[in-house]
């Protein structure tokens, strides 16, 4: 399973399923990581965490442990 975690800046990818459960999990997909939407990373944090992403035109961070929970199949760079 490939995870939003994985991802380099500048990498793509489409969200399959975000894992986890209750209150987590609803957090996660209110902020827009439903399955099939188009993600890409923007940046990464010097010590790698958090993670910024951009997603349904609005840039978010998260931490690495929520992106572990957001299974991805992996696209071509989106803008």
């Amino acid at each position: 399973m490939r995870t939003l975690k994985t991802l380099k800046p500048g990498v793509g990818a489409r969200v399959v399923h975000v894992h986890g459960g209750g209150a987590l999990r609803r957090r996660i997909m209110e902020m827009g990581l439903t399955p099939g939407v188009p993600i890409w990373v923007r940046k990464i944090a010097p010590l790698g965490d958090p993670i910024e992403i951009q997603v349904r035109g609005c840039a978010l961070s998260l931490r690495k442990a929520d992106a572990a929970l957001v299974e991805i199949a992996a696209e071509p760079r989106l803008e």
